[in-house]
């Protein structure tokens, strides 16, 4: 299902489009668009990141400000009940790992990007819990792009895996971890005990 879904985007959509509706797409969101963008597409990290973090953003404020009325009317209704009781289901499962630190439980909950997670579960446990709705976005956001920055060092990661060939970004941090790594090579072997 999910090579359908990208040969779909890859064929209907120019490439910034794809990955901007791509996380968009509830599940999905920026843990799928970036590693399609950048593995799937060849596009540069810093053209996927923004994309990705504005169309996962997107539907935010939508949830925050409309999930609650429309689980009232889809309650009311026979067809929708099982859709809002589901609704309200995933969302109980969730919550605890919230309300137990507020504010920091939203942030961390949004910013590991593990199948689950994300912005649109991460509003819609905000607005069942009647968090403030500016508030519960800017937290929201924040946890988003430390997911989204997640994301786009393991895609970098898998992407100069498979080609080899590393983004020049990367290669300096690799130069950097390097140098680091010597340096500590060096402090342990000059600190290093000969027991005769």
């Amino acid at each position: 299902m999910v090579e359908a879904l990208q040969l779909f985007f890859q064929e209907h959509f120019p490439p910034q489009l794809a990955v901007f509706l791509i996380a968009m797409v509830p599940l999905v969101e920026c843990r799928g668009a970036i590693p399609f963008g950048m593995v799937v597409l060849k596009m540069p990290m810093w053209e996927v990141l923004p994309l990705a973090i504005a169309g996962n953003i997107l539907p935010v404020p939508f949830i925050l400000l409309l999930i609650r009325p429309v689980i009232a009317w889809f309650k009311k209704t026979k067809l929708f009940r099982p859709l809002a009781e589901w609704i309200e289901g995933k969302a109980d499962k969730k919550k605890d790992q919230v309300l137990k630190y507020s504010k920091w439980g939203l942030f961390a909950f949004v910013a590991v990007p593990i199948p689950g997670t994300g912005a649109w579960t991460g509003a819609l446990i905000a607005a069942l819990l009647d968090m403030r709705v500016r508030s519960a976005f800017f937290t929201i956001l924040l946890g988003m792009i430390c997911a989204a920055l997640i994301m786009t060092v393991g895609s970098a990661a898998v992407d100069g895996l498979l080609s080899g060939q590393w983004p020049e970004e990367f290669q300096m941090l690799g130069d950097f971890f390097g140098m680091v790594r010597n340096y500590i090579t060096s402090l342990l072997s000059d600190h290093s005990v000969t027991v005769s």
